[in-house]
């Protein structure tokens, strides 16, 4: 499935397998999650490279893009009883300024028209763990390092 343009002027290209795509993807990773991820471990290039390379073959990556810039990536995912939404990564000089919410509350809004549930993950001391609670996500199990988060759909 595409992902609908959020107007008036932010349009998600889904990512394909050349070599181009992967590599920035993998950089918006690298910008945006690069510093929760240090805060724990070093940051393993060889080891992240290949995490986001088998996330990348499993699931479909949009890029976000505002005009000619790019903003960042997220994964949507339809299963047959939920959406699956992950790698939302937007590249620091884009986020705080209220771009992620509405990116969420668009994707949010798609997942409702089809009356299913979003399910998430992110790790424990990323502080975007607010914003999803703000977007009325509940967690629903914990790992050692991650939350997993559930929003039930909203009836339209």
């Amino acid at each position: 499935m595409d992902l609908p343009d959020l107007r008036p002027d932010i349009r998600f290209a889904r990512l394909g397998d050349d070599p181009s795509d992967i590599a920035f993807a993998f950089e918006a990773k690298r910008a945006a999650m690069g510093p929760h991820i240090i805060k724990r471990w070093a940051w393993d290039e060889a080891f992240q490279r290949a995490l986001h390379e088998r996330h990348f073959r499993e699931k479909p990556f949009f890029e976000i893009r505002r005009s000619e810039q790019r903003l960042g990536t997220l994964s949507f995912q339809i299963k047959p009883d939920h959406v699956r939404f992950g790698e939302f990564y937007l590249f620091p000089a884009h986020q705080g300024r209220g771009t992620g919410s509405a990116i969420l509350a668009h994707c949010l809004s798609v997942a409702d028209r089809l009356s299913l549930p979003v399910r998430l993950e992110y790790l424990h001391w990323n502080p975007v763990g607010a914003l999803y609670r703000r977007h009325g996500f509940k967690e629903v199990s914990r790992s050692e390092t991650h939350c997993f988060l559930q929003r039930e759909a909203v009836r339209l």
